[in-house]
């Protein structure tokens, strides 16, 4: 273990028996409490159901364009969806393809048609190459991880900081090695740290020199409205930024509603150059014979604009807000000042980030799990599930109602206390 400052043991110790008592208690208590990943509760999908109905019989299938929405076609989405998704990420609509439901699975089909056929400014496709890598800012998200190891790609770990990643690390490492060609960002209100990228960082992951021509950044705008405050954290356009530095086709912008209306059932968005969706059009056309139109249409009718879904992100935020709170309390008042722990106070996005001392994450999520409190798997934030200083953990507080969320609390942070006093024996 190397970070133990402000750590005293000897001040703990005493307290010690009274903790593991109290853990005991919890193990007869026969807990069933879930915060493993970052799921809108029920009350949040009830918000959108209104959106059901809204699409009926005769001219209301019909789109503005004259489309009828319940038969083939329209590869690249709706003209009004892709409005509104352009307005939601500040880019013009000929620069939006809009998909099905899930911004992940529009991420995997790039990812894989980089393998397969190459970008549009590949000189081969990468999985022809001998050796193909990301760069991963740490902690991060799971499932960007999980799709690199499903294709082979190398993952090299970069530092987060508080304003982004450690951008000497990026550039020092795009600028020597042709192999990394992408990098994972989730630029605001990140998963797990709740960061929101700075102008600076922004600036320089457009502007950078890199080594493989075809470099591209991975956008992946998922809390672009989910904002836990009235006074959201600005973000600077990367599209822009990336055009302003003569590299517009750089980055790939992915979002959707899916923690705006309903997970499984919501509406995802790819943003990049024309060169970029050009090159997409290909493939796609041989992919589908075109996206759930319906559920394209519904969402346009229901939110009307980005104003509409400010409005309805902010009845998100008082659902939410109280049980973030609620984690944030209580990490203060049990462990503030005692030097077992570090955490991230977010003002958006679906997670906190807390860390434990070195070598303590793992035990601490074990000790959780068996008196029925089930967390993120320690690691899951890193590469291959390699927590270096197994020291992180992912909190997801949304989805348990607010009396568990208080329960399932009360239980971590015993078991950090106990874990952190047997692992400084």
């Amino acid at each position: 273990m190397s970070e133990w400052n402000g750590f005293d043991r000897s001040r703990w110790e005493m307290l010690y028996p009274q903790w593991l008592e109290q853990y005991e208690q919890y193990q007869s208590r026969h807990l069933a409490l879930d915060m493993t990943r970052g799921k809108p509760c029920p009350e949040q999908l009830d918000l959108a159901e209104g959106m059901l109905n809204i699409v009926g019989a005769g001219d209301s299938m019909i789109a503005e364009n004259g489309t009828d929405i319940r038969n083939y076609g329209g590869l690249d989405g709706l003209p009004e969806a892709k409005r509104l998704f352009a307005e939601m990420l500040g880019v013009r609509p000929q620069q939006v393809a809009v998909g099905g439901n899930s911004s992940l699975a529009m991420m995997h089909d790039t990812v894989f048609r980089a393998m397969q056929f190459g970008l549009c400014d590949s000189p081969v496709p990468w999985g022809k190459l001998p050796k193909v890598k990301f760069l991963c800012p740490s902690p991060g998200y799971d499932r960007h991880f999980a799709i690199c190891e499903l294709f082979g790609i190398e993952m090299i770990v970069v530092d987060m900081l508080a304003d982004g990643p450690d951008m000497d690390q990026v550039e020092r490492l795009v600028g020597e090695d042709e192999a990394i060609k992408a990098i994972w960002c989730v630029p605001r209100y990140g998963n797990p740290t709740g960061i929101t990228y700075s102008d600076g960082v922004v600036n320089r992951l457009a502007a950078m020199k890199t080594k493989a021509g075809d470099f591209k950044v991975i956008w992946d705008d998922a809390y672009i409205v989910h904002h836990l405050t009235d006074k959201p954290e600005p973000l600077k356009n990367m599209m822009e930024a990336c055009e302003s530095a003569g590299h517009p086709d750089r980055v790939l912008m992915f979002c959707s509603t899916s923690k705006i209306s309903f997970s499984g059932s919501g509406v995802a968005a790819m943003a990049a150059s024309e060169n970029n969706l050009r090159q997409l059009a290909e493939s796609l056309g041989v992919q589908t014979i075109g996206p759930d139109k319906i559920n394209q249409l519904r969402h346009v009718r229901f939110f009307g604009d980005l104003a509409g879904i400010h409005a309805h992100m902010q009845r998100h935020a008082a659902i939410i807000k109280p049980k973030f709170d609620a984690v944030l309390n209580k990490l203060e008042s049990d462990l503030g000042g005692s030097g077992m722990a570090e955490w991230t106070t977010p003002i958006g996005g679906y997670f906190i980030s807390l860390n434990t001392l070195d070598g303590c994450a793992r035990e601490v999520v074990q000790r959780a799990a068996e008196v029925g409190v089930t967390l993120t798997k320690a690691g899951a934030t890193f590469p291959y599930g390699r927590d270096p200083r197994d020291r992180n953990i992912r909190i997801a507080p949304t989805f348990p109602s607010l009396a568990d969320v208080h329960a399932a609390m009360d239980v971590l942070c015993l078991c950090i206390k106990l874990v952190s006093v047997e692992m400084s024996r």
